[in-house]
């Protein structure tokens, strides 16, 4: 495969705010042909997807501007600069389920390398991990919004639910490689 890189030649825009910067730039292909190209910088995003007695649990539905509609999400959110992506993802659970980092029995990486969101368009990265509660664990039941079974129509139904591309792809994820062992 051949890959040749395209030449930087001037920056149209730069915008930089506390959520992202977006960036216009005018790149010469190795062909030669001048393109004005966007593109936006943002913070990676983690999702996790927290497990408590063989159950995956949701927040309530948030509304969301860019569908105006509330969706069902797995908790998730930006890691800002300077925190590690385990630091975001207990961060995460404790904002939206009200579940502490010492209620956990585990917090692992469903994929250790970042996954492009958009790569034609964005840097941005998502990180997935699942969180096992422990069973005693207490928790605020205002933040629950519902829980799934770790069955496969437990899933079935949790895919029916879901219209977030990110959510559905970390949850396929991983129950292809290991989270229908939980149904076992």
């Amino acid at each position: 495969m051949n890959q040749q890189t395209w030449q930087f030649k001037e920056t149209i825009l730069f915008l930089q705010t506390g959520w992202l910067t977006v960036i216009s730039e005018k790149l010469k292909t190795p062909q030669g042909k001048l393109l004005n190209y966007w593109r936006v910088e943002k913070a990676d995003s983690v999702i996790v997807l927290p497990i408590h007695r063989q159950q995956l649990l949701l927040p309530p539905p948030v509304y969301r501007p860019g569908v105006d509609q509330s969706t069902w999400d797995f908790p998730g959110g930006r890691c800002p600069d300077g925190q590690s992506l385990h630091q975001a993802a207990t961060t995460i659970l404790q904002r939206e389920l009200g579940i502490f980092h010492s209620a956990l029995c585990s917090l692992n990486p469903i994929n250790q390398t970042g996954w492009a969101i958009n790569s034609s368009f964005s840097n941005q990265c998502l990180y997935g991990f699942t969180a096992e509660i422990k069973p005693d664990a207490p928790w605020v039941p205002e933040k629950l919004g519902a829980t799934y079974l770790l069955t496969e129509s437990g899933i079935q139904s949790l895919l029916d639910r879901l219209t977030c591309l990110q959510c559905r792809s970390l949850l396929m994820e991983w129950w292809m490689t290991n989270g229908w062992k939980h149904s076992a």
